[in-house]
């Protein structure tokens, strides 16, 4: 009887030709872990051989030999990575697998080439709010087990601190073209390593939390390079840090950001029932999270009809922004730009185009010099709805500054507006300002080409 085609394992190949290692050496240094560990083991270089043609190692050894690549090659190495499968077994790590699946998500989304595949997974609306605690009552000890190279403090958190914020301000200024892989290369290259490091138990929460944040960043930044089945994977991995780290700040911001993505996608009833769960975990909030909520909890309620609760959050949003002070977190903020934009959508929603466009100007007026992006959106926005009013030349005008703006950045969402720009312009072809405007987005084309 033929015997069972195997697919020959290329990526674990792949990664001892990177480490210069031989089989026997790869042999050795499992069984001297798997000793370490308090597992005896007698693997021979023609066992690697084994693996190399398409045969896993038991369960239990299969995190062995990722430690042992990890060892060869000085960087953290993934099960998927080393081509093998996730044990499935209660004796598995929840804490390694946790920090390899970001490990995982990251590579993916750093690299142009793998990307579509982390986007290739299915976004669901049907997806249930999890709920917070759910995840801290199954978290391993933060304390990393066994034999480890590096031990962290609270400088290295504070570093993930200071790089998320400057991450974030690279997306205000030139999109999440140029910021998303550099936030992915930072998790895979510099966190990942950090969360599997020894570390005091306070420490290793606090880093659990500011990788959550970053996580949520990335997050919030492949929803707006229109990403979504990749956004979800990381809203979701943010949530799972954010709840083992009993960070409810971050956990609240990114049920939030869910809400966005699910209203961003017209399924308003299901953005609406993120948004409440963010507001009803924000147990001890600040004004300027509690006006953050409340603006995402008016835009969903507007989509579902409600508009007495839309004005009620929309006050209530207001009310605390003005107690807040004049701090304006760098992830996750929220100031008067933000509420006058909620403002317009609630508008929009309820069919006044003329308040929705005057909410938008308003917006735009105070909005921060650094928020290129933002402008970008914004204006694109603008343009749309003073056309759907029957105003050509003032949506021109709109679309002109919409150009200034997405010439200097990188995003795909405003490669969508840009698309959209050029369809709506053709049925005007006619018209001066139109002629001009196409006249200088051929022009923009050729840069971006």
């Amino acid at each position: 009887m033929a015997g069972t085609t195997r697919t020959p394992n290329t990526r674990l190949a792949n990664l001892l030709d990177q480490g210069q290692c031989q089989r026997e050496e790869l042999a050795r240094a499992v069984n001297r872990i798997g000793a370490l560990a308090g597992t005896p083991l007698t693997y021979s270089g023609q066992s690697v051989s084994m693996w190399l043609r398409g045969h896993q190692p038991k369960q239990q050894v299969r995190a062995i030999v990722v430690a042992a690549l990890s060892e060869k090659l000085g960087r953290p190495i993934t099960h998927e990575e080393a081509g093998l499968t996730l044990p499935t077994s209660a004796d598995s790590s929840q804490r390694l697998d946790a920090v390899e699946e970001l490990i995982d998500l990251g590579r993916a989304d750093m690299d142009p080439s793998r990307r579509g595949v982390l986007a290739a997974g299915v976004f669901t609306a049907a997806l249930a709010v999890p709920v917070f605690g759910a995840a801290a009552a199954h978290a391993s000890d933060p304390v990393a087990p066994g034999k480890a190279t590096t031990r962290i403090g609270g400088s290295q958190v504070a570093s993930v601190r200071r790089t998320t914020v400057r991450i974030a301000d690279i997306l205000d200024e030139d999109g999440a073209g140029h910021a998303r892989p550099m936030a992915a290369a930072f998790l895979v290259n510099t966190v990942g390593p950090w969360m599997k490091a020894q570390a005091s138990g306070p420490v290793a929460a606090d880093m659990k939390a500011a990788a959550s944040d970053l996580t949520y960043l990335t997050g919030w930044m492949a929803m707006y390079e229109k990403d979504h089945a990749a956004a979800q994977r990381w809203y979701l991995k943010a949530l799972s840090l954010a709840d083992e780290a009993g960070d409810h700040v971050t956990y609240c911001r990114t049920l939030r950001g869910m809400s966005l993505q699910m209203t961003s996608l017209r399924h308003g009833r299901k953005g609406l029932e993120f948004a409440d769960s963010a507001a009803e975990a924000a147990r001890q909030a600040g004004p300027r999270l509690v006006a953050f909520l409340r603006g995402q909890q008016a835009h969903a309620a507007s989509m579902v009809k409600d508009r007495r609760q839309a004005h009620t959050r929309l006050s209530e949003a207001e009310a605390a922004l003005s107690k807040a002070d004049n701090r304006r977190d760098a992830v996750g903020g929220y100031d008067r730009t933000a509420w006058l934009f909620h403002l317009s959508h609630v508008l929009y929603e309820e069919r006044d185009l003329p308040g929705s466009i005057k909410a938008l100007q308003d917006s735009i007026k105070v909005q921060p010099a650094q928020e290129r992006q933002g402008r970008v959106h914004s204006y694109a926005l603008l343009a749309q709805r003073q056309l759907a009013h029957g105003h050509l030349d003032a949506a021109c005008t709109s679309w002109n500054r919409f150009l200034d703006e997405y010439e200097l950045v990188s995003s795909a969402r405003g490669d969508e507006h840009f698309g959209t720009m050029r369809r709506e312009m053709r049925a005007h072809a006619g018209a001066r300002p139109v002629k001009e405007l196409a006249c200088r987005a051929r022009e923009v084309a050729a840069v971006k080409a």
